[in-house]
């Protein structure tokens, strides 16, 4: 089985564990689905959120001077004029006249580069490579990426057919009427990003949380884009989650701030996630977008390719510089120490929360052979865990059940935990070593005689026993 094979399959796996456990589901299953959207079922939205409270607390917790938002998904549209979003937020699209099918020109032009290399063709993958490289940078990118896919004759992936429109930019933000009445009603935009509600609210922040450079601001929220998505599951959809921190700092620091918040991010995805650091690489931005000094990403080695986790980025006073010209509003800091007056720079890194959520489940993924089958263990972190731990009562009698059911709801005032009492204790580890599930306690007919039980350890099968008036001590200290 080739690489490529093994990683399709592994993806195939990931997504089928997703749905038969309770993780993530498509939406709107029951009318066939809505392409690029899914939903979060009861073990998917637990992870979720400890993702979420793990950044926050990173974030808001451990920086006495970063202070947390939760701006609206609508704003004013001229925030997205002044951002730049209205004139240049899109993406170079070609459709298929045949099936009336779009598609993104870049990602075209990569799936064919990733269809040669996987033929063998590594010098005409290279080739195209470098000729994709320079169309990209050039000054009509549009036009560059369009001649590329006529004059390699790359076909259509769904019809097969060579029969394509130009390449044209098309804007990815999604537009709604605000008011009453059609006519008289204003256009207003779902927000692509949440960074631009951090920077509209620099001054209402820094004053109410009396705030002085360096100073921080966090969010994490729902963004929208009206992208065009072929496959790889969650990792680029309609309507996702961004967990964005604005760091405002003095002009002429920014690039020792930059350095910091990259080894800063950098060691929370290993430390806090838990990822292999082997996973991770970083990607330097060659070409910079017209407002950023400095730009590296965080990637990650997913089955279907290495991707963007976390972008960190050094945006200079853009941002200010440009609300403070729109709206006409002062959004210069004033240093009441040095008497210095300057519209700050900014720090930005910004994360998304389901790629996060699925980089975790792919670290994580791992297959044991067991009596000749495979068997599924998610090794995530404790504190990431949906569930923290499993009570099992040996046998449905002799009194096993009633003291397993008073410990379940002794601990589930403080951890997620859950109770199970169907198949055997063999089959009960199973089911819980597929949900990452990081400890199981089984209360046995020893249980009677010495008030302890069974404390099993996910990860490397081992058993050991446990007062039972230790067990809630005991999770607290592994899940601290």
């Amino acid at each position: 089985m080739s690489k490529t094979d093994t990683s399709e399959k592994l993806m195939e796996k990931i997504v089928s564990l997703c749905k038969r456990r309770g993780f993530v589901f498509q939406s709107s299953e029951i009318y066939g689905g809505l392409g690029a959207c899914y939903d979060y079922g009861p073990l998917g939205v637990e992870l979720k959120n400890n993702i979420k409270t793990a950044w926050w607390n990173a974030m808001t917790r451990e920086h006495e001077n970063i202070a947390g938002i939760d701006a609206a998904i609508m704003m004013h549209p001229k925030t997205w004029e002044a951002s730049g979003h209205v004139q240049s937020f899109s993406d170079p699209m070609i459709d298929d006249k045949t099936s009336k099918i779009r598609y993104r020109a870049d990602h075209l032009i990569e799936g064919y580069i990733k269809q040669l290399e996987k033929k063998g063709k590594t010098e005409e993958a290279k080739r195209v490579n470098d000729e994709f490289v320079k169309a990209q940078n050039s000054d009509d990118m549009t036009k560059a990426l369009y001649e590329l896919i006529i004059k390699e004759q790359i076909k259509s992936p769904d019809s097969g057919a060579f029969n394509w429109t130009e390449v044209r930019q098309f804007n990815l933000m999604f537009s709604t009427k605000l008011g009453a009445v059609a006519d008289e009603a204003g256009i207003v935009y779902l927000r692509p990003e949440t960074a631009q509600g951090i920077f509209v609210n620099f001054h209402t922040v820094r004053e109410s949380a009396r705030m002085k450079i360096p100073f921080g601001i966090a969010q994490i929220g729902k963004a929208f884009r009206n992208e065009i998505v072929k496959g790889n599951f969650i990792f680029r959809m309609i309507e996702f989650e961004q967990m964005e921190m604005q760091y405002f700092v003095k002009p002429g620091t920014q690039l020792d701030a930059f350095e910091m918040w990259k080894e800063t991010r950098m060691n929370w995805h290993i430390e806090r996630l838990g990822i292999k650091p082997e996973n991770l690489v970083w990607y330097q931005h060659e070409k910079l977008a017209h407002y950023a000094d400095a730009a590296f990403d965080i990637k990650y080695k997913f089955p279907f390719g290495t991707e963007e986790i976390e972008g960190i980025h050094s945006r200079t006073d853009f941002d200010l510089r440009r609300h403070q010209e729109y709206s006409g509003k002062n959004m210069m800091y004033s240093d009441t120490e040095t008497k210095e007056k300057y519209i700050p720079y900014v720090i930005e890194t910004s994360s998304g929360c389901d790629r996060n959520f699925l980089m975790v489940l792919c670290d994580a993924y791992t297959e044991q052979i067991e009596d000749g089958e495979p068997h599924v263990i998610l090794k995530l972190k404790p504190e990431l865990a949906p569930v923290k731990a499993g009570i099992f009562p040996l046998t449905k009698k002799d009194g096993l059940p009633e003291i397993a059911e008073k410990l379940y709801h002794d601990l589930k005032r403080h951890f997620k935990v859950q109770y199970d009492d169907a198949g055997s204790i063999g089959k009960r580890y199973y089911r819980q070593d597929e949900t990452g599930t990081p400890f199981c306690f089984t209360i046995d007919h020893d249980t009677l005689n010495d008030q302890t039980v069974t404390v099993r350890y996910r990860d490397t099968g081992n058993q050991e026993r446990l007062n039972l008036s230790q067990v809630k001590a005991f999770l607290t200290e592994k899940l601290s």
